[in-house]
């Protein structure tokens, strides 16, 4: 069964928009192709399509950068070389974490963390990570615009983008790097069903005083729990100020119960089971972070275990 006539490899984002809008509305972005692929053999994206745009040739969209303490990532990086990343793995823990469980081998060596993040599924793991490290993604849109935005603004709903997934392209993420006193951590309980399936992943970023004793700032992502991915900030209030401590850690919990609300889901687990598992995750992702940002040392934990 043919799903699609003519197939382009573009070495530029202009010349990749440019086919874009030359199919009017009837040609799809490609990369690692784990999802699009099965929605195509699944009618999902309607008739037939005229083309496919191939990214993986766009040198600044395969590129994974460090400059003035920000990492740059290009959305056709794949989770297999971001979880490679001594640069990450130090100063990013969690991106690698959570990558190093996206699938399996074979999925993670094509799929894209671009991919991850315009499917627009609250659960994706990459996007989990990226919304605690604070990125923004640098879209190129088609009328030929290309603006920074944050990564949450990207998502609209349950698989629903802000991009036209054929007229738009995300181009790229950064982030800020973990300096001193800072780091990352992401845990995550799944259910596997052929596909490891998340319950619920939970990434940190914390950012100690110069004793390396109490929090100055947090941010945590928490998901899926609501239609979109969205940063847990009244936890990150309570720990503002105060002790990395256990006592700290329990007020978090205690807050993280009265303020998120997972729902059941049928595919993933009961909201009774989900709201203990948050529990569960803080208390694993917030101390691991926490003891990162003390000793500075920083080794993923879980990857490849998807």
């Amino acid at each position: 069964m043919q799903l699609w006539q003519d197939y382009h490899t573009p070495t530029s984002v202009e010349e990749a928009i440019q086919h874009l809008s030359s199919y009017a509305g009837n040609s799809r972005i490609i990369a690692g192709g784990t999802d699009l692929l099965i929605d195509l053999q699944f009618n999902h994206e309607g008739p037939m399509l005229d083309a496919l745009i191939d990214v993986t040739a766009i040198p600044e969209m395969t590129r994974l950068t460090e400059e003035n303490g920000w990492c740059t990532v290009g959305g056709a990086v794949t989770h297999t070389n971001i979880v490679k990343s001594a640069l990450i793995e130090s100063k990013a823990t969690c991106l690698v974490e959570s990558c190093g469980v996206v699938g399996g081998p074979q999925v993670r060596n094509v799929g894209t963390l671009g991919g991850n993040v315009a499917h627009a599924l609250p659960a994706g793991d990459g996007t989990t990570s990226l919304v605690a490290l604070d990125a923004e993604a640098e879209v190129a849109w088609g009328d030929g615009r290309r603006e920074w935005l944050p990564l949450v603004q990207l998502f609209k709903g349950p698989g629903v983008s802000a991009l036209d997934s054929s007229r738009d392209l995300l181009v790229v993420f950064r982030f800020k790097l973990c300096g001193d006193g800072e780091a990352t951590a992401f845990k995550r309980i799944m259910r596997p069903q052929g596909v490891a399936l998340p319950v619920l992943g939970c990434a940190v970023w914390v950012k100690l005083d110069e004793s390396k004793q109490n929090y100055t700032a947090a941010r945590i992502c928490i998901g899926p729990i609501a239609s979109v991915p969205a940063r847990a900030s009244e936890v990150e209030l309570a720990l503002y100020g105060q002790p990395a401590n256990d006592d700290t850690l329990e007020k978090a919990v205690k807050i993280a119960h009265e303020t998120l609300h997972p729902r059941t889901s049928k595919y993933r687990a009961t909201a009774e089971y989900r709201d203990h598992m948050i529990e569960t995750l803080l208390r694993q992702a917030l101390p691991l972070a926490v003891k990162r940002a003390q000793t500075g040392v920083a080794q993923a934990e879980g990857v490849g275990m998807g």
